[in-house]
């Protein structure tokens, strides 16, 4: 009962997702780096109502499309920040578990590509924002900062299973279990091997 369409914007090269519920007629926004006729026409055209925004992060290119979007619709914008572009956002706690467009979403606290990055499940689906992606972690100022990401993803992401699908906020889908694999970051001793100028496009 759950689709998910992935939106690039050349805004930053990001990805954002409408997630749709397909038997309730409900829908979510992960990430609005921008807001686009396609997204709004996925919407309107099957008559979606729009119920939440989520924001993994206040990185401009990944929630810069809060205020278009909030001209048009009226869904409760969920972030690590009490407030966005002068928004008034809903802060939830680290594991803290709510309901939206008739998904059960969890919220998961993982600083260190940012302070105030967090991973949200949403039904098994883990939308990841800059945390991770498919083959690296998110850039981090410091090696101190990639081994405390490195730590809390290990720690926070272990219970799940190898087929949750991964949704992140640049590049191309995955598996928790491919990255578990293959994923250069979340291998042990990745942090320790930085330079300063440790620069990913993310």
């Amino acid at each position: 009962y759950m689709k998910i369409y992935q939106h690039y914007s050349v805004y930053g090269f990001s990805n954002g997702y409408v997630v749709c519920n397909e038997e309730s007629m409900e829908a979510l926004l992960v990430d609005p780096g921008e807001v686009t006729t396609t997204m709004i026409d996925q919407i309107e055209n099957k008559a979606y109502s729009l119920k939440a925004a989520l924001i993994t992060h206040s990185h401009i290119h990944h929630c810069r499309g809060l205020k278009a979007l909030m001209r048009i619709y009226d869904p409760v914008v969920y972030a690590s920040n009490t407030k966005l572009f002068n928004i008034a956002c809903k802060k939830p706690q680290d594991q803290q578990v709510f309901q939206e467009a008739s998904f059960s979403i969890r919220a998961i606290a993982v600083p260190g590509h940012s302070q105030d990055s967090i991973v949200y499940d949403i039904d098994g689906c883990l939308f990841t924002g800059d945390a991770f992606h498919a083959g690296i972690i998110g850039k981090t100022t410091s090696a101190f900062n990639a081994k405390a990401l490195y730590e809390r993803l290990n720690l926070k992401l272990e219970h799940y299973p190898d087929d949750s699908l991964v949704f992140p906020g640049h590049g191309p889908p995955s598996t928790l279990g491919t990255e578990k694999k293959f994923n250069l970051g979340l291998r042990e001793g990745f942090a320790e091997s930085l330079k300063t100028s440790y620069d990913f496009f993310v």
